[in-house]
This record gives C-alpha cells, sequence and structure tokens, in this order.
C-alpha cells in the first residue's frame, strides 16, 4: 500500500517538476500569449482570464493525450517482460531501472551530461490564427518533444511505470495531473511567474537529488524495507493512542 501511494506523490511530484523546470517556466507567459493571442502586457489583465484558461486547457487536453499514451505503452511493455520471464528476473529489471533513474536525476541537476538527454526531437506546429484546436495541437507537439528537463523527469516515471505495470497508468495520470495543476494555477495568477521563475533552478536541483534517491532505493530493493517500517510506525503509533 505504501509504495503505491509513494509512487503517486512522486509521479505527481515530478508533473509539477517538469513544469516548473528552467526550460518551461521562464517562456509560460510567452507561450500563453502566443497560443492565446493576447499581448504580453495584458496577460495580467481579468478581462483575459478566461481566455486564457479555456486555451490553457485544450493545452493540457494535448499534453495529456501524448503522456498518456506513453505510459500505457510502457504499462504494456512492463506486462510483456513480467510475462516473459520469471524468477529473480524481476530484481534485475529493478535494479536496471534504479541506475536508469539515478542517471537521469544527475542529469537533471547538471552533475553529468548524458548527450541522448539532452537531446530535442520536438514536433514543431505552426499555429496559424488563434484556435482552440489549434492549442490542443500545440499541446500535442509540445508532448512530443524531448526537452532537456522534461525528458529525465518524464523518463523516470515511464521507467516506474513499466517496473509496476498494475500501477502504472495511475502514475502517469497522477505525472499529468502534477504537470496540470501548476499550469492552471499560474494562468490564472500569471503575474506570480517572474517570483516563482527566480526559485525554479533550486527546485529543479531538490527534484534531482529525490530521483536520485529514489533510484537508490530501487536498486538496493529497499522499498518493501521501508513500507514495513512506516507501517509498523503508524501501527504503533495508533495502538499506543488507543492504548
Amino acid at each position: 500500500m505504501f509504495e503505491t501511494i509513494s509512487g503517486l506523490v512522486l509521479a505527481l511530484g515530478a508533473g509539477a517538476l517538469s513544469f516548473l523546470s528552467p526550460c518551461v517556466l521562464p517562456i509560460f507567459p510567452g507561450f500563453m500569449s502566443y497560443v492565446s493571442g493576447v499581448s504580453l502586457y495584458a496577460l495580467d489583465e481579468k478581462r483575459h482570464r478566461k481566455v486564457m484558461m479555456t486555451h490553457a486547457f485544450f493545452f493540457i487536453l494535448g499534453v495529456s493525450l501524448v503522456f498518456m499514451s506513453l505510459g500505457m505503452g510502457a504499462t504494456f511493455l512492463g506486462n510483456v517482460i513480467k510475462g516473459l520471464f520469471v524468477g529473480n528476473t524481476g530484481l534485475l529489471i529493478q535494479r536496471i531501472t534504479g541506475i536508469f533513474i539515478v542517471i537521469m536525476g544527475l542529469s537533471l541537476g547538471g552533475w553529468i551530461v548524458v548527450p541522448w538527454l539532452l537531446m530535442e526531437k520536438r514536433v514543431q506546429y505552426k499555429k496559424e490564427g488563434i484556435s482552440y484546436l489549434g492549442t490542443f495541437l500545440v499541446g500535442l507537439g509540445f508532448a512530443a518533444g524531448w526537452t532537456p528537463c522534461i525528458g529525465p523527469i518524464f523518463g523516470s516515471i515511464l521507467l516506474l511505470a513499466s517496473t509496476n505495470p498494475s500501477q502504472g497508468i495511475f502514475m502517469t495520470l497522477f505525472y499529468v495531473i502534477g504537470f496540470a495543476l501548476p499550469f492552471l494555477f499560474l494562468t490564472l495568477f500569471i503575474g506570480k511567474v517572474k517570483v516563482i521563475t527566480k526559485y525554479s533552478g533550486v527546485l529543479v536541483k531538490v527534484g534531482a537529488v529525490i530521483l536520485i534517491v529514489m533510484g537508490i532505493v530501487l536498486f538496493m530493493g529497499w522499498m518493501p524495507i521501508i513500507s514495513n517500517f512506516i507501517l509498523d510506525l503508524i501501527e504503533g503509533t495508533w495502538l499506543s493512542r488507543l492504548g
């Protein structure tokens, strides 16, 4: 139970971290101006909020479609691998996944350089005019791009989804929710973006450390031990209160 909850919480945080990363958050105001047709100088005006929120919704819809499709693919792959191999192979795959997640965390934090994680493979969509369909297509193109910041973070979630196929779809869904919530919130209060941008680098470093720790935990097989410890701690607390 704890493993499931911790995985979902990690996915939720990873989604938020993807949006708050230095390669997404700083361009957010200009991006919203592009998809909504509202001038940068007028983004914070109340009369434009309904239009921007609607465009934000269609953008998130496009992003979600791509992310969920990738999550379903990772879940399917995990089920196939689980069906083909038995014995200790599952532990081996878990350890390989742990190594990759540590590498992704180190890359995200800027402590090592992994060229294939830094490559951008964006599907470009040139927006003609202002329309909600166009914003939806921009969302598809954005999510299909493997940007230097989102790549390591979402890649880690996909790896975790493949090692735990029964929870893979839910982990991807929580990742999407984690990405969507700050996106919609800051669309509503877009004037606050400059303040948050100041600390985005720190947030990414913290997220990178969390990924590294998660990778080490997976590699060492400590998750069941941590789960049992926390469950025993909770049960002990409740028993002491009942006593």
